[in-house]
């Protein structure tokens, strides 16, 4: 049977037992009571609302609000009743307060008697424990507290068991169902309380004057315990307020800031768990079901959601509060929504083109500004910056109406022309502009040009005259990102004025149509060519460590650069611009030669450092590029073993003669490494298509180690190393508890943040001097058990 039916019947089966217990100690108790109605009805009475007080001050004992049990303590009013009443009619009475205040309080049958019971049977307990140690000869009042916190703990064991039954697993961050400090502040507390219960019960309540009966002291025992719920519930109610207020001004202000109406439906969801203090809540198409509370949400006009909170029925029902606060939330993501679009509208409207609805000046350079400054090193750009020749004269000759048409038509013709992804824009009179965007190559976008030249000469029907439009095109191309973009829409423009030229010195029709600029970052170029010659490009050093030892065995080299004046820039950007500049494999001699020198000096300083990895391409081994010179760096360093990090997208089309060269490495002691695996490109054939020794692992694939594919994946990979004869080195480990996973896989090396960032020469020896190899600084051990995962 599943989980699902076998709480099903539990629930059906006990609440059966737990109705069979109302009915047989209620109306007993009821019968006890009017029995003798002058001396016990008072007390009944009094403890009925004692018990109602206590029920509504709950205690969670658990750290994770709506994530672990809560459970009260009626036992308090137990002592106070046992002089007036017997066992089982006291039993009673607090069943029936039970019941009434959960009635009243939820509205639901089922809560009331399911909590009705659950009290009983601790009271039972607590009874029975009370006669069995009485019975050996126990005193009255450690008997008393004995009992008591027999009661807690049975209550709390069958409240578990119903939680682990009848909801779905929640994430706790880690922290136990029950919190040992909060059940034991617990189990004391009541000990204490029902045993100075019993206590004046016994002796009287201490106030002036004499002659008490027994059931004065009860009721003000019961007073007393009464007083002391009305605080727990006072001081509970202040909390909740503060915690909706919070929730509300967070939310607010979360609100304000998303941009679609995804971000706005899980903003709105947050705050609102944060506000009523829910275990659940979703925006979901239909109202809520019986228990949960739910109010209408309008983000699209005419399409109305629900914003539904749940939570566990033993937390108490929702109020009125509750439903005003995500009334309060629910509005002001309506306005949240409403507001963004009209931004949205009003700046479509400013940054459109009236004419051809195309984006104009302004919104073309914040575009161009964007794609720049956010593009990948690998994506290269360019700008076609276009010119209706003859425009004036089309205008002179059919008038502006025809040459307006003439320009919409163009703008659609351009838009269908170019990829998805491109952007084409109006900037002025008859001018467009083209920002091609995902380029590999320039041949690709003279490839795009080209279309676009032909779309838009096709002929046009206008009235009763048919034109040919032709456009005049310049074509900027650029590799890298722009440290000043505008001389990109310069160069562009320019070519565009040369073809023009070229056509008023009397160029045949259909000639010279596209003129290609030699646009190029000379800026960009001079500085790292110079960086490059002059050798001052510094190394950073990440540690790898084992996840066996809790030690460093190795670091990788890193480059890490920032210029005076145009900043940090990345190192796929100097790399490729190496590329460019034919300064590639100089570049990385100039690596490995400093980071063997670095490790030398580290393992003076600890030696347990044995390795130093480098990154380099497949096709730099080759032996007329860095086979030779590999070779003899090896030899120079013999106890430092050099790991040479082969990316794997240049591994794709390996020749037979850099398969034997890494082989020939191999054989010399040189440890060779398949890096980034798991990343997008990854594929299996990866891992043979050369002999290697480490596999280091992308941290896209240890990015949610709570997933069971990643585990899986993991795990499979190690096995397959074993067999291979390959070690891993996962990277991309950030804080303790991904370490901790990584370790319980069997993953046996690792490295990222969690370890250390990368850093220079000199913090990293002194790091090494001061702390040795510990793989993980206290420092950093005590920031990773806070911060968030």
């Amino acid at each position: 049977m599943s989980r699902s039916g076998v709480s099903g019947v539990l629930q059906r089966v006990s609440f059966g037992v737990f109705t069979a217990m109302l009915l047989v100690f209620v109306p007993g108790a009821v019968a006890t009571v009017l029995a003798d109605p002058g001396t016990r009805i008072a007390a009944a009475v009094t403890g009925i609302v004692c018990v109602a007080a206590l029920e509504l001050a709950w205690i969670r004992v658990g750290s994770v609000p709506h994530r672990t049990p809560t459970i009260s303590v009626p036992v308090l009013a137990v002592p106070a009743l046992v002089p007036v009443l017997p066992s089982p009619a006291i039993i009673g009475v607090v069943m029936l307060g039970i019941l009434v205040v959960l009635l009243v309080e939820s509205r639901r049958i089922g809560v009331s008697v399911y909590s009705a019971g659950l009290v009983g049977i601790g009271c039972t307990i607590y009874f029975c424990i009370d006669w069995l140690l009485d019975r050996v000869g126990v005193a009255a009042l450690p008997t008393v507290a004995a009992a008591s916190v027999g009661y807690v703990l049975v209550v709390l064991a069958l409240e578990i068991i119903r939680v682990r039954l009848t909801n779905a697993p929640a994430d706790r961050g880690g922290r136990p169902l029950v919190s040992p400090l909060r059940l034991g502040a617990l189990l004391v507390t009541v000990a204490a309380l029902t045993a100075f219960s019993a206590r004046w019960a016994e002796i009287g309540l201490p106030t002036p004057g004499e002659g008490r009966t027994s059931i004065q002291t009860a009721v003000g025992t019961l007073m007393g315990s009464f007083a002391v719920a009305l605080i727990a519930i006072v001081l509970r109610t202040v909390w909740d307020m503060r915690r909706r207020l919070n929730g509300l001004v967070v939310g607010s202000r979360a609100l304000s800031t998303t941009r679609s109406i995804d971000n706005v439906a899980e903003a709105l969801c947050d705050a609102a768990a944060t506000a009523v203090g829910v275990q659940s809540i979703v925006v979901q198409d239909g109202p809520a079901e019986g228990g949960a509370v739910g109010v209408p949400v309008m983000f699209v006009p005419g399409e109305p959601r629900f914003l539904v909170a749940r939570r566990d029925p033993m937390d108490g029902s929702f109020s009125g509060v509750d439903r005003r606060a995500l009334q309060a939330l629910a509005a002001t993501a309506e306005l949240a929504v409403q507001a963004r679009q009209n931004v949205a509208g009003l700046t479509m409207k400013a940054n459109t083109d009236p004419l051809t609805g195309l984006p104009n000046y302004g919104a073309f350079q914040e575009a161009l500004d964007t794609i720049n400054s956010t593009r990948s090193d690998a994506e290269a750009i360019a700008v076609l910056f276009m010119d209706v020749d003859g425009f004036k004269r089309l205008n002179d000759t059919y008038g502006h109406q025809t040459g307006d048409e003439v320009l919409r038509v163009l703008g659609q013709r351009l838009r269908q022309s170019v990829r998805p992804h491109d952007v084409v824009a109006r900037v002025g009179g008859d001018e467009f502009v083209i920002i091609l965007t995902r380029l590999a190559s320039l041949a690709e976008a003279k490839s795009v040009a080209e279309r676009v030249l032909a779309a838009s000469a096709l002929p046009l029907a206008v009235g009763a005259d048919t034109i040919s439009p032709r456009l005049s095109i310049g074509l900027a191309y650029s590799v890298s990102i722009e440290t000043d973009v505008a001389s990109l829409v310069h160069d562009a423009d320019h070519s565009m004025l040369m073809v023009k030229k070229s056509r008023r010195r009397g160029s045949a029709d259909g000639e010279a149509s596209i003129n290609v600029s030699g646009h190029s970052s000379s800026q960009f170029n001079d500085t790292i060519a110079r960086a490059i010659d002059e050798n001052r490009l510094p190394l950073a050093y990440q540690p790898i460590v084992s996840l066996v030892t809790g030690r460093i065995w190795a670091f990788e080299a890193l480059l890490r650069y920032v210029d005076p004046e145009l900043g940090a820039i990345s190192p796929p950007s100097l790399v490729e611009k190496a590329k460019s500049l034919g300064r590639f494999d100089k570049l990385t001699r100039q690596i490995a030669e400093t980071a063997m020198a670095a490790a030398a000096e580290f393992r003076l300083v600890e030696p347990g450092i044995v390795c130093m990895t480098v990154n380099v391409e497949a096709g730099q081994l080759a032996p007329d590029r860095l086979g030779l010179f590999v070779e003899d760096l090896n030899n120079r360093y013999p106890e430092i073993s050099l790991c040479l990090e082969l990316n794997e997208r240049s591994v794709v089309r390996v020749s037979a003669e850099i398969r034997e060269q890494v082989n020939r490495l191999r054989d010399l002691g040189v440890l060779i490494a398949l890096d980034d695996y798991g990343s997008e490109d990854s594929s299996v054939d990866s891992l043979v298509r050369v002999a290697m020794d480490i596999l280091k692992i992308d941290r896209s694939l240890v990015d949610d180690l709570a997933d069971i594919r990643q585990r899986e994946v993991l795990t499979a990979l190690q096995s397959f190393g074993d067999k291979l004869e390959y070690s891993m080195i996962v990277e991309g480990v950030e804080n303790e508890l991904m370490a901790q996973q990584l370790a319980q896989l069997g993953i046996r090396s690792a490295q990222g943040f969690h370890f250390g960032v990368p850093q220079g020469f000199a913090e990293t020896a002194d790091r090494l001097d001061e702390f040795g190899a510990k793989a993980v600084l206290p420092t950093q051990s005590a920031h990773a058990r806070v911060a968030p995962s």
